[in-house]
């Protein structure tokens, strides 16, 4: 396997897809400026590797990771508003907010929220029983990743803890939500997509899940790390921006040395939890994208 090869052609095939959404002026303008700002494509990849490696194809999987990558690209928006992060710069480009003013940005992250489960429940394939039941089954993943048990549900904790400290479990349980949960609606998803067609093992649903919640927590410290010892221009925002923001951080919780530490347990983790299901194809991609993740620059 040629993973810089693979990883490549996956990102492209997402790439465009995503050209294909919101044409538009107005409010698709600024919708479509952070959906194709740019970025690993990390989430729509792992949802189409997952259903390869359920016994599916990359294109079964494709629109439904184009939802989750606009769902991503939904709390990026609003993640850099003034009210939250109050950040300038976004994969190098200027955040939404400065590009468009706040209202809009604030809508354009809206709408693409929406389109995520629109982008889902319209899925086209060859599904069995017309697969009302298996989007119906990816939207209920991402509507649980997004909602306060997920995604918004960490970022109140992050947000209400700005400038106090936090342990570590504090940290780790903000964090399971505020990025593992996307992650895990990604991987699973991606299974999900599979089942639509075939016959998926439940082994291989948890084990996504399993996988997911170790690669979100390694995610996020490598994060936080990059953000004391990043490059501005290969990270693609301000580095130093959750200091000024006073917010706590595995690397001012435990330094530099123990979060390279978790990171690389994390993502061993990760690993072992593909081993417990029953897959009909190869998890040989989703263990070496695990390993790049862990010592990833931006």
């Amino acid at each position: 396997m040629d993973f810089t090869k693979e990883m490549e052609a996956a990102r492209q095939m997402v790439e465009n897809r995503l050209q294909q959404f919101f044409p538009g002026g107005g409010l698709e303008e600024a919708m479509r400026y952070s959906l194709l700002a740019g970025g690993k494509r990390v989430r729509p990849i792992l949802t189409m590797k997952f259903c390869e490696a359920a016994g599916g194809t990359q294109e079964e999987a494709l629109d439904f990771g184009c939802a989750v990558e606009m769902l991503h690209t939904y709390s990026l928006i609003h993640d850099d508003l003034p009210c939250m992060d109050n950040d300038d710069l976004r994969r190098g480009k200027p955040t939404c907010h400065i590009k468009f003013g706040e209202c809009v940005a604030t809508l354009a992250g809206d709408a693409l929220q929406a389109a995520a489960f629109q982008t889902v429940l319209s899925a086209k394939g060859e599904w069995r029983h017309g697969g009302q039941m298996y989007r119906a089954l990816a939207a209920e993943i991402l509507a649980e990743s997004a909602g306060f048990r997920g995604m918004c549900g960490g970022q109140y904790g992050d947000t209400i803890g700005d400038g106090h400290s936090h342990t570590e479990a504090e940290l780790t349980a903000i964090n399971d939500k505020k990025t593992g949960a996307l992650l895990r609606a990604a991987c699973m998803m991606g299974v999900a997509a599979s089942m639509g067609r075939r016959a998926v093992e439940e082994s291989c649903m948890d084990a996504a899940r399993e996988y997911a919640a170790n690669l979100g927590l390694a995610f996020q410290i490598r994060d936080d790390m990059l953000d004391v010892t990043g490059d501005t221009g290969e990270f693609g925002k301000p580095i130093g921006s959750d200091a000024s923001n006073g917010k706590s951080t595995y690397v001012t919780l435990l330094g530099l040395d123990a979060c390279g530490a978790r990171v690389l347990d994390y993502t061993e983790k990760a690993k072992a939890a593909l081993k417990t299901g029953n897959w009909a194809g190869t998890t040989e991609f989703l263990e070496a994208l695990a390993d790049s993740m862990a010592v990833r620059t931006f």
